[in-house]
């Protein structure tokens, strides 16, 4: 018997291999004994197997060394396309080439327009006016990272969408003028005083798109060769009507109930509930937050005379035109109230019915406008003047409210890089602030309105700072047109919604000088003069509408319109320098046609 491990015989000369530490399984029992007539057989059977199995190990390691290599073979895993072209088993590179290949002969059907839906009205937009693309790059990374599992590198297949990139605002702009009226502003909650009453304003939520979602609509269609629908969407204000209510109960009202004393080191002055209702702000951010504040400068105003005794107010330096040229008017320092601290200790009392005292205490208050600094901002020649004119003469409410907001305007300086505010100029147009009632634009129709008529104060200040080249931060021409107004180029305005803002984006300062006669308006803009001209041109009005007749309820609150006809137009600033045009700026906008109002009922068929 020959045991396991042990040599044949001296008689057996065939070779022989030395086995150990290797073992199939069951080779760990009891040794085997020969098969009969074979000496030594049981150890060269075993030696078969373990040299077949070798060579099978060696195969299939050799097996799978070859697949992993096609299979990696590549930055891109095999079998993978994209728009029907194949990137598997190629590097980035080569995969790129292949893709933009693929693009190239898709031209002609991804530069097609995209038919775009949204709410009733349908329209087309080209996918290069909104920087509609597939990145090949991002889309080769995609397919490069597809699937990584070896076997499904070697046997499967996949197709990878791929990455479109859009230019999100662009295609907002373009998606808007198709919304056109279908579209709603949201109604910003505020609440408002008239005399001590506060009234509420609700909030009311915004009809509109939603940027990122509409670019994933769009996206999809391009892609797709479908028409995309895209979504109006509700945008709620974060203030709710409740918030609203609780803020008039637990603030507005008690804070008007009794006069609050403020003590000084320089002695003590009452402020009356009059005073606090007009300092009392209640203000919305872009999502609808309503926030309350006391507005120092507002309270000061209020209080008029009762502050001299304790306050001396700083003066800046400013100017003044006189004989053609500007003129400086000196600035002195003065001493005021803690403006920060006064603000937060009064809106801590306001909700209290007792302990109604604060503390104020008094700092120095220097000029913000220097006469040295002054100098330095290069305000020496009139570099713009628009006019518009008014009907009614001086003494109508509406002519009224123009000069008023011409005198609050008169005299500011603006800058370099500053933005000027209209609405943050003169804060609320109110009864109190010396505007009254006179027609004003509210849902499609005329109806009084405090303030009526600043809109065309509005755009003439638009038309100045336009045509002086000054940035245009924000403006809203009106829903409808009126032929006072140059078309496209003119603004409306809101408190608080709706803003008038410019940006002097000129090195020099900026003077707004305002002055008015019985049936004009007009605002010069005095700076440094850096353009040869500024100009506007126009392209032709389409998409004519023309107005419907509506009847309206007679009464004292109806207002008669003769109505006008809608219409869209593009307008063009022009900007030349040095012989040159440096810049060609584009604004569009859509004119409602205005109803045909008639106070009284239809007359009968």
């Amino acid at each position: 018997m020959t045991l396991y491990g042990e040599k044949p015989p001296p008689t057996d000369d065939r070779p022989t291999v030395q086995v150990t530490a290797v073992s199939w399984p069951g080779d760990e029992q009891a040794p085997v004994p020969p098969v009969a007539g074979r000496p030594g057989g049981g150890s060269r059977f075993r030696r078969g197997r373990l040299l077949l199995a070798g060579g099978v190990a060696a195969a299939v390691l050799a097996g799978v060394a070859g697949a992993g290599a096609y299979a990696y073979a590549g930055d891109v895993p095999r079998g993978t396309t994209v728009l029907g072209a194949e990137l598997g088993g190629r590097s980035r590179a080569e995969a790129a080439r292949e893709l933009r290949v693929a693009l190239e002969r898709r031209a002609a059907e991804l530069s097609a327009p995209v038919r775009v839906t949204v709410g009733e009205t349908a329209s087309e937009i080209k996918p290069a006016d909104v920087g509609l693309a597939v990145d090949v790059d991002a889309t080769v990374a995609a397919a490069a990272a597809a699937d990584a599992h070896p076997v499904s590198r070697l046997v499967g297949s996949r197709t990878v969408d791929p990455v479109v990139t859009v230019d999100v605002d662009r295609l907002d702009a373009a998606l808007r003028a198709v919304v056109g009226s279908q579209g709603r502003e949201m109604t910003l909650p505020t609440i408002i005083f008239t005399g001590t009453t506060p009234k509420p304003v609700y909030p009311k939520p915004s009809l509109t798109l939603d940027p990122a979602r509409s670019a994933e609509v769009v996206k999809a269609a391009w892609l797709d060769r479908q028409a995309a629908t895209v979504p109006l969407v509700e945008k709620h204000p974060a203030t709710t009507r409740e918030e609203v209510d609780r803020l008039v109960d637990e603030l507005a009202k008690p804070a008007v109930a009794a006069p609050v004393t403020l003590t000084t080191d320089k002695g003590s002055v009452t402020i009356p509930p009059t005073a606090i209702a007009r300092s009392l702000r209640f203000s919305a951010d872009e999502a609808g937050k309503l926030v309350p504040r006391v507005d120092v400068k507002r309270l000061r105003t209020a209080l008029g005379d009762r502050l001299t005794k304790i306050e001396v107010a700083p003066k800046d330096a400013g100017l003044t035109i006189a004989g053609g040229k500007p003129k400086v008017v000196p600035g002195r320092p003065g001493q005021q109230l803690d403006a920060t601290a006064l603000s937060r200790d009064l809106l801590a009392v306001l909700p209290k019915a007792d302990g109604r005292t604060v503390t104020g205490e008094l700092k120095l208050a220097e000029p913000k406008l220097t006469e040295a600094k002054l100098a330095d901002l290069g305000i020496k020649e009139r570099v713009s003047t628009f006019t518009t004119r008014f009907p009614g003469g001086l003494s109508s409410p509406r002519s009224q409210n123009i000069v008023q907001a011409a005198k609050d305007v008169d005299g500011t300086i603006v800058k370099p890089g500053e933005t000027f505010s209209l609405n943050g100029h003169t804060g609320e147009r109110g009864y109190d602030q010396g505007y009254q009632d006179a027609p004003t634009i509210v849902d499609g129709k005329l109806v009084p309105g405090v303030g009526g008529g600043v809109s065309q104060f509005t755009t003439t200040l638009f038309n100045a700072t336009y045509y002086a080249g000054l940035e245009d931060v924000e403006h809203k021409p009106h829903s409808f047109y009126f032929s006072r107004y140059p078309a496209v180029i003119e603004s409306t305005i809101y408190y608080p919604a709706l803003d008038f803002k410019f940006r002097n984006n000129s090195p020099h300062g900026v003077l707004i000088d305002t002055s008015y006669t019985s049936s004009t308006i007009t605002v010069s803009i005095w700076s440094t003069k850096i353009y040869d001209s500024v100009k506007t041109e126009y392209g032709p009005r389409r998409n004519i509408t023309q107005p419907k007749t509506v009847h309206l309820e007679a009464g004292p609150d109806c207002i008669e319109a003769a109505g006008s006809e809608g219409f869209a137009q593009d307008a063009y600033r022009v900007i030349t320098k040095n012989g040159k045009v440096i810049k060609r700026e584009k604004f569009s906008w859509t004119y409602q046609a205005e109803p045909r109002f008639i106070c009284g009922p239809k007359p009968p068929a």
